[in-house]
């Protein structure tokens, strides 16, 4: 069973980033999460070989999957994860950002499934996440760079 470790900041050098996901935060202080086969989540998913950087996959990530776009996306931090079976951990990304645009939701290209989008309170998200304190500790540290980084006000 994997296990999982919340760290705030910068992913170490030579730990593998293999996935990437957005805590995304309205001006208005509502956090924006994605719908999917029944749970709610955050967009996000896998680097590819053509993405630039986190940045880059973040954002390929929000287009495909919730029809958003962002501008500068700040790293919050990551869930270092351990499959317990011998490998190198690696790293799930967490990056924070605020929406720009909100287009109509088309299927995935990746997938053909299509989400849909939930704007709601940081603290009700927590709970729809369902992560546990692991959930809300990242969600209070990402509240923390968009209050520095952005000036929301939650």
């Amino acid at each position: 069973m994997a296990v999982f470790q919340w760290c705030k900041g910068a992913v170490p050098a030579g730990m593998e980033i293999r996935q990437v996901y957005g805590i995304l935060f309205t001006k208005d202080g509502r956090m924006l999460l994605a719908f999917d086969r029944g749970h709610y989540t955050l967009a996000g998913g896998k680097p590819q070989p053509g993405d630039a950087d986190p940045e880059a996959t973040l954002k390929r990530e929000l287009w495909e999957e919730i029809n958003v776009t962002v501008g500068e996306a700040c790293t919050v931090g990551y869930q270092a994860v351990d499959e317990e079976d011998g490998t190198e951990p690696y790293a799930q990304l967490r990056m924070a950002a605020v929406p720009e645009t909100l287009e109509d939701i088309t299927p995935d290209p990746a997938t053909g499934r299509t989400f849909s989008r939930l704007l709601t309170d940081p603290l009700r998200a927590a709970s729809l996440l369902n992560w546990g304190e692991i959930g809300e500790a990242q969600i209070r540290d990402a509240m923390a760079v968009a209050a520095e980084k952005w000036g929301i006000v939650f």
